[in-house]
């Protein structure tokens, strides 16, 4: 019998940020004072942990005041 696991994931949807404002990461990086490998990173989901402060320098950066435009939780079912 397969057990199905369902996993939470964070997404910083920062493609789609970009995408609407026609922005760089360059230019991400350089309004948010994030490095531009740390923003393509969380953009590609590579990173592990996701820092409460590089959503708010985000948010900040972006004029952003609702969290939900930046992070997505998503469910992943797993099979075992």
């Amino acid at each position: 019998m397969l057990e199905e696991n369902t996993e939470q994931k964070v997404e910083v949807l920062i493609n789609d940020l970009l995408a609407e404002r026609n922005m760089s990461l360059r230019e991400l990086a350089r309004l948010s004072g994030i490095e531009p490998s740390n923003l393509s990173n969380l953009a590609n989901g590579k990173r592990k942990r996701v820092y409460l402060e590089h959503i708010e320098r985000i948010a900040d950066a972006l004029d952003i005041d609702d969290i939900s435009k930046i992070i997505r939780l998503t469910k992943n079912a797993t099979k075992k």
